[in-house]
C-alpha cells in the first residue's frame, strides 16, 4: 500500500511539473513579447518627442517671422503718421499765413473805408 501511495504522489508530482513546465514557458514568451513591447513603446516616445521638438521649432520660426513682420508694419505706419503729422502741420501754416492775409485785407479795407475819401474803389 505504502508503494500505491508513493506511485501516486510521484505521478501527481509529474502532473504538477508537466503544468509548472507549460506555466514557465508560457511565462517566458510573455516576458520576450513585453521586451519587444517596451521596445516599441521606447521608439514610439522617441520618435513623438521628436516630432514635438520638430513642431515646437517650426512655431517658434513662425512667431519670430510674425513679430518681425508686424514690428515692420508699426514700423511703417509710425513712418507714416508721421509724414501725415508733418502735412497738417504744413496745412495749419499756410491757413495761419492766408488767415493772416485775410486780416490784412481786412484792414486796409476797413481804413479806406473809415477814411471816406469819397472815391470809389478800383477794382
Amino acid at each position: 500500500m505504502a508503494s500505491e501511495d508513493l506511485q501516486a504522489q510521484v505521478t501527481a508530482l509529474e502532473a504538477q511539473v508537466r503544468d509548472l513546465t507549460g506555466r514557465l514557458q508560457i511565462a517566458e514568451q510573455d516576458a520576450a513579447a513585453a521586451r519587444v513591447l517596451a521596445g516599441g513603446a521606447d521608439r514610439d516616445v522617441t520618435a513623438i518627442c521628436s516630432e514635438i521638438r520638430d513642431f515646437r521649432q517650426a512655431t517658434l520660426t513662425e512667431f519670430t517671422a510674425i513679430h518681425e513682420d508686424l514690428t515692420d508694419l508699426r514700423n511703417l505706419m509710425n513712418t507714416h503718421f508721421a509724414e501725415m503729422h508733418n502735412g497738417f502741420a504744413e496745412t495749419q501754416g499756410k491757413l495761419a499765413a492766408a488767415a493772416s492775409g485775410q486780416s490784412r485785407i481786412l484792414t486796409l479795407l476797413t481804413t479806406l473805408i473809415e477814411r471816406g475819401d469819397g472815391q470809389q474803389p478800383r477794382l
